[in-house]
């Protein structure tokens, strides 16, 4: 089975930038969006043989997250069971016969890491949440979670040290979800590869692949002997993120 996870960066703003073309191209039974910016009834997109479920941000115009299936889940939920994080549409899991699918987009720390105590609130519950759902069935997660978990992550370590998506305490998070039972499919299958999945709108950061990988597959350490592949699509355009997959 193939999975695409995207933040799109506003999925109406990307419609109009070739999103259907590579919707096509990447051919995946599962494709997983984040920061769909959108509303119920704001953007009619479907695609034969795929079932769709979005989860929207009650704020217009933020957040929001949306699974594109071609395989019918045994069920759908959507956020973690906690108001306090439930009201920004960041979560949808989809239950099948054999795995959870979790689609996550991470809240930001925000400039001057103003909301830095909210994210590690929501780190410590999304990964209780995601300890409940792996002691039942294997999981597979992904999204843009908002943190380079290594030096290797991003393009300017040193000067990035205390800035949202890269403070000890986001990377410390991070570390305690991998010590779960859970892995960094991309890591893992590349070890000592640099490719990035977000760059800044400023400074031509794009053109000079200033990056950060903050998009990520992370999977139960059991299904690791069916992960077939892991990529990230840096040629693909239409938003600041680029698509990432696995093969599994």
């Amino acid at each position: 089975m193939r999975f695409v996870s995207w933040n799109v960066n506003g999925l109406r703003a990307c419609a109009g930038k070739g999103f259907e073309e590579t919707f096509r191209r990447l051919d995946a039974d599962f494709f997983c969006l984040q920061e769909t910016k959108m509303q119920a009834g704001q953007l009619d997109m479907a695609f034969e043989g795929y079932q769709s479920y979005w989860n929207y941000a009650e704020k217009k115009g933020y957040s929001g997250t949306a699974i594109f299936t071609r395989h019918t889940p045994m069920s759908v939920s959507y956020g973690i069971g906690k108001d306090e994080h439930d009201h920004e549409g960041r979560v949808i899991t989809m239950e099948m016969a054999d795995f959870y699918l979790v689609t996550v987009y991470t809240p930001n720390s925000q400039d001057g890491l103003r909301r830095l105590d909210y994210r590690m609130q929501w780190e410590d519950d999304f990964r209780d949440y995601l300890k409940a759902l792996d002691a039942k069935k294997p999981v597979v997660v992904c999204g843009d979670m908002n943190v380079a978990h290594e030096e290797i992550d991003l393009k300017n370590p040193k000067s990035n040290r205390r800035n949202a998506g890269f403070t000890d305490e986001e990377r410390e998070k991070f570390t305690l979800l991998l010590g779960e039972g859970f892995t960094d499919t991309f890591r893992y299958l590349h070890p000592d590869e640099v490719t990035y999945s977000w760059w800044s709108y400023r400074f031509h950061a794009r053109e000079k692949n200033a990056g950060w990988r903050i998009d990520y597959f992370i999977v139960s350490n059991r299904l690791l002997d069916r992960l077939q592949s892991a990529d990230i699509h840096t040629d693909i355009m239409g938003s600041d993120h680029c698509p990432v997959s696995v093969v599994i």
